[in-house]
């Protein structure tokens, strides 16, 4: 049996890190794809929940092949800030939030039936998923180390 440190690629943190970095980047390539090719227009909760997704897919990937289990120290702020925008924005789009503290009074709405995909799936719970599974697999990853 070998010692390995804990940020060794096969240590047990880094399939965390890596799982975390797949949802990161599948989140980030879906919301280009859908800006871009689907040209669906983000509304401005969207954008603000992007600039905390875009660069988690880099922080990950690199933490990820590099065995850096130590990532969470500043991914999770990130992660934390863009689940906040993407819990508001759900609740905005399911109507637990009034229409009257609505942010996005020009554009694209951000209740609108243009915020879903896949005939029905609101984009809003879509990106609070991805920011709740980062989280819980970053304190995982720290977990691990710390054990």
């Amino acid at each position: 049996m070998t010692n390995r440190p804990a940020n060794a690629p096969s240590s047990p943190a880094w399939g965390f890190l890596f799982v975390a970095w797949i949802i990161a980047l599948a989140a980030t390539l879906s919301a280009l794809f859908i800006g871009e090719i689907m040209g669906q227009t983000p509304c401005n909760l969207c954008w603000h929940q992007r600039v905390f997704m875009f660069p988690l897919a880099v922080m990950l990937g690199v933490a990820s092949f590099r065995g850096d289990a130590g990532v969470w120290r500043y991914a999770l702020p990130v992660v934390a800030l863009g689940w906040l925008v993407a819990a508001f924005h759900t609740m905005l789009y399911i109507g637990v939030i009034p229409e009257t503290i609505k942010p996005c009074t020009q554009g694209i709405s951000c209740s609108g039936a243009d915020m879903t995909i896949f005939g029905g799936l609101p984009l809003p719970l879509l990106s609070l998923a991805a920011f709740t599974g980062i989280a819980i697999l970053l304190v995982l990853a720290q977990r691990r180390i710390s054990s």
